[in-house]
């Protein structure tokens, strides 16, 4: 036990806790937190100027890490400017300690805001310290909380005199959380009945899969039931987007992605969160004569929306690994000749895809304004041997998808939420947790002017990631989701729409916003400056952004 301010002691338990980088932006009543600092000086302050490119270069750092990040923020003001970004990493489970100072408990009549009842609907564990004795044992349980399954964000609310105050500490850290997750035999005996005798059943991933490392057993259940795969909206790498079975990203907004659920017998989700989407289609997409089977490490996410018929909560590695073994030893070679038939029909229906895609972009490639296409294939070819890609791209996932092929589960950092502002400082979030290796955002201009200000960070920490900038001259996405709104929910039957308030009719050029704020900009508007200026922008050692002028059309 050691005597100490409630500010040292909070500063000790960071160091305790492993933390290098503090993502912040303070005002006064964080004015104790900043004063200690000037005590450690091998704690990491990254000052950003704008709260969500805090919070956004938390959750890269914390994706890439897979551990919690520290984010320190300002009272109700600034907590507010991070909730959307906060919203995003709760829904997608990624783990962050949050921290802003509040006024003197003294000062109850007057200005004391209650922030953990602000922040509960967006993290795990939402408290405030009032003494200082409080601090060692809160921090360490906000640690736990966040590293813990299912991961995601947690709120400690600092009072001034918590931290100026001082008493007996007892240091200890939070200990890493060992849960095993297995899944109950029975119900994996049961899972394994229904795939051998389905016969148009779908595979679905989600981004829990990679972070629980079960990629290769995902291959493992695909291959011995020949199965089409499909990964989740915003999903991460959970399975190699080069595989033969691999058939994209599942969308319930298109028409023919509905329709292979209506047409399907069974469906073996894992890790995913079902049928997520904007858009109301029914409270059942999948027919009541199939099966569906939900496999996820989160609580609550199983049976959430589609009616399950066979729920697990496990681990999605060691369910799929044992779900893989108990096949291997029980699948009749009838079953086994079967799903080799689908795995060459999956093989070929992917193949032809690809190749009808191949064709139409023959049709833009020497087009200018640049097309899509044209950029993405530029892009792949550029890009050095693992590079993390950041993928903040919103309206053209398509010709992403296509061209981004062969990403490792390592080498694709993706959110499935849909606030905008992510992108920027999850790049340099990225890049902070990986220095040694190459890292690109690919971004949509819309989203990088909601947190432009991440260019100063850049600029100032000198974070040397490339940012390619989608440069359409619109909220392109949602022109798309209002022709899905009017064709498909309101079903018109000659939808067309004027698309108010979704262009930027004054023009913004991205390449200068960046000089101004001392990150190297260059402005593209020829697709064979892409490849060369993206290899110039690794090898300066600098942070660069490439504003890429392309097609937005509809």
């Amino acid at each position: 036990m050691k005597n100490m301010t409630g500010k040292k002691a909070l500063l000790e338990m960071l160091r305790l806790e492993g933390v290098r980088y503090i993502f912040g932006n303070p005002g006064t009543s964080e004015s104790p937190f900043i004063d200690a600092l000037e005590d450690f000086p091998d704690l990491n302050y990254v000052l950003v100027l704008q709260e969500g490119v805090a919070v956004g270069m938390a959750d890269g750092y914390a994706r890439a890490t897979g551990e919690a990040a520290f984010v320190q923020l300002h009272i109700d003001s600034g907590l507010a400017n991070g909730i959307s970004l906060m919203i995003d990493a709760y829904n997608d489970g990624i783990p962050m300690v949050v921290v802003s100072g509040n006024y003197d408990t003294r000062k109850l009549a007057e200005y004391r805001a209650d922030l953990p009842g602000l922040m509960r609907p967006v993290t795990k564990w939402a408290v405030e310290v009032t003494r200082p004795e409080q601090i060692p044992s809160v921090i360490r349980r906000a640690f736990n909380e966040a590293n813990s399954e299912p991961q995601g964000p947690v709120y400690v609310a600092l009072a001034t005199n918590a931290l100026d105050g001082e008493a007996e500490m007892d240091l200890i850290p939070s200990r890493p959380m060992v849960t095993s997750g297995a899944a109950d035999p029975e119900a994996l005996a049961a899972v394994a009945e229904v795939m051998a005798r389905s016969e148009r059943a779908i595979m679905l991933l989600g981004n829990r899969v990679a972070k629980s490392g079960g990629v290769d057993e995902a291959v493992r259940v695909a291959e011995l039931l020949g199965l089409p795969v499909y990964t989740a909206r915003g999903s991460e790498a959970s399975f190699p987007t080069k595989h033969p079975q691999y058939l994209g990203s599942l969308a319930t907004r298109r028409k023919e992605h509905r329709r292979l659920l209506r047409e399907a017998d069974a469906l073996l989700a894992v890790g995913a969160d079902l049928f997520a989407d904007l858009f109301y289609f029914g409270d059942r997409l999948m027919p009541e004569s199939a099966t569906v089977i939900h496999i996820d490490s989160k609580p609550g996410a199983v049976g959430k929306s589609e009616p399950t018929d066979i729920g697990l909560l496990a681990s999605p590695r060691l369910a799929l690994a044992a779900l893989a073994d108990l096949l291997e030893g029980s699948l009749s070679q009838e079953s086994r000749d079967a799903a080799e038939s689908r795995k060459g029909q999956i093989a070929l229906e992917r193949e032809e895809g690809r190749a009808r895609y191949e064709e139409s972009t023959k049709k833009v490639w020497d087009d200018r304004p640049i097309s899509p296409e044209r950029l993405m294939a530029e892009l792949a070819a550029a890009i050095p041997e693992r590079t993390i890609v950041v993928d903040d791209v919103s309206s053209h996932r398509a010709p992403f998808s296509h061209f981004m092929q062969g990403l490792a589960p390592d080498e694709l950092v993706s959110k499935r939420s849909g606030a905008i502002g992510w992108g920027i400082g999850a790049t340099l979030g990225t890049k902070l947790a990986h220095p040694d290796r190459p890292v690109l955002g690919v971004l949509g201009d819309g989203g990088v002017m909601m947190t432009v200000q991440a260019l100063w960070t850049a600029a100032n920490e000198n974070i040397p990631a490339v940012m390619v900038v989608l440069d359409n001259g619109m909220y392109r996405v949602l022109k798309t989701n209002m022709d899905i709104y009017k064709r498909d929910v309101l079903q018109e039957q000659e939808p067309g729409s004027r698309y108010l308030y979704m262009d930027f009719p004054t023009p913004f050029d991205l390449s200068v916003i960046a000089q101004g704020m001392g990150v190297h900009g260059e402005r593209i508007t020829e697709p064979e400056e892409i490849g060369p200026s993206v290899k110039r922008a690794f090898a300066s050692g600098r942070p660069v952004l490439l504003d890429v002028v392309i097609d937005g059309s509809v």
